[in-house]
C-alpha cells in the first residue's frame, strides 16, 4: 500500500553505487545497529569500524583495547558488543547518513562488510483543505445538490524522501513522490459531496506513516449554503 519499493528506488539511489552488503533505514532519534554477522569476536584480530568517504576511523579494536572516534558528530553516541563486534549509533541525526565499513584482519585474509545508512526525518501529519472557493457543479442547469462537486488538497510541508497518496477505501487513486529536501507537497482530489466513499490521504517515508481521514460529510453543509470546515482525523503510524 505504501510503495516501499519505489521509495526505496528513488531514496537510495545516491548511495548504491557503493554496492553495500546491507541496507539500513532508520528513523532521526532512533538507534540502529551495524552486524558483523559473528556470534563472537575472532579471536583478538584488529577490527575497525569506518564512516563515510573519508572513511573517519569510529572504532578500532586491537589487542583487547577498544579505541573510539573523538568525531563530534558521534561523540556519545558509539556503542560496541565486544562479544560480536556488533556497532550501535544511538539518537542519530541526518548527518549520520553515508557508507559504514567493517574490515576485521584475519590474518591471510580481511574479512570486509559495507553498509549503506540512510536516517529519515519522521513525516508529519498530512492537511486537508478545501481547494477551490466555492462548490462547483456538474451541471450549470441543475440546482440539484447531486452535481456539486469540491476540490480537495491534501498538503504536507517541510518534508524530503516521501511519498503523497489520496486513497479511495484501500485503493489508491493518486500519489506523488519527490527526493528533494525541505520542500511542501501538495495533491489535489475531486469529489462530489454526496459521495458516500472514505477517503483519506496518506504520506510515508521507510520509517514512517501518517494518515488523514476525510469526513465527507462535511462537504455537505458548505455546498449547501452552511459555514463548516472538513472534519478530518488524523492517524499515527511509525
Amino acid at each position: 500500500m505504501f510503495h516501499g519499493l519505489v521509495l526505496f528506488c528513488l531514496f537510495f539511489s545516491p548511495l548504491i553505487g557503493a554496492e553495500a552488503d546491507e541496507i539500513v533505514s532508520a528513523k532521526e532519534g532512533d538507534s540502529f545497529t551495524l552486524r558483523t554477522g559473528f556470534t563472537e569476536r575472532q579471536g583478538d584480530h584488529e577490527t575497525e569500524w569506518r564512516f563515510g568517504s573519508s572513511r573517519t576511523l569510529l572504532i578500532k579494536i586491537k589487542l583487547g583495547n577498544v579505541f573510539s572516534s573523538s568525531d563530534t558528530i558521534f561523540r556519545d553516541r558509539l556503542l560496541l558488543d565486544r562479544q560480536t563486534g556488533d556497532l550501535t549509533i544511538t539518537n542519530i541525526k541526518n548527518e549520520h547518513t553515508g557508507v559504514y565499513e567493517l574490515s576485521i584482519d584475519l590474518g591471510q585474509t580481511e574479512f570486509q562488510k559495507k553498509f549503506i545508512v540512510t536516517v529519515y526525518a519522521p513525516v508529519p501529519v498530512p492537511v486537508i483543505t478545501r481547494y477551490s472557493p466555492q462548490c462547483s457543479s456538474s451541471s450549470s442547469s441543475s440546482s440539484s445538490a447531486s452535481g456539486f462537486k469540491r476540490v480537495l488538497l491534501c498538503s504536507v510541508v517541510n518534508v524530503s524522501h516521501v511519498t503523497l497518496s489520496w486513497y479511495k477505501g484501500n485503493s489508491l487513486l493518486s500519489s506523488i513522490s519527490e527526493s528533494d529536501f525541505s520542500i511542501s507537497l501538495s495533491l489535489p482530489l475531486e469529489v462530489e459531496y454526496q459521495d458516500i466513499n472514505s477517503y483519506s490521504c496518506v504520506v510515508n517515508n521507510p520509517v514512517s506513516t501518517q494518515i488523514t481521514h476525510l469526513d465527507i460529510s462535511k462537504l455537505c453543509q458548505t455546498c449547501s449554503g452552511n459555514s463548516g470546515d472538513i472534519s478530518v482525523s488524523p492517524q499515527y503510524l511509525n
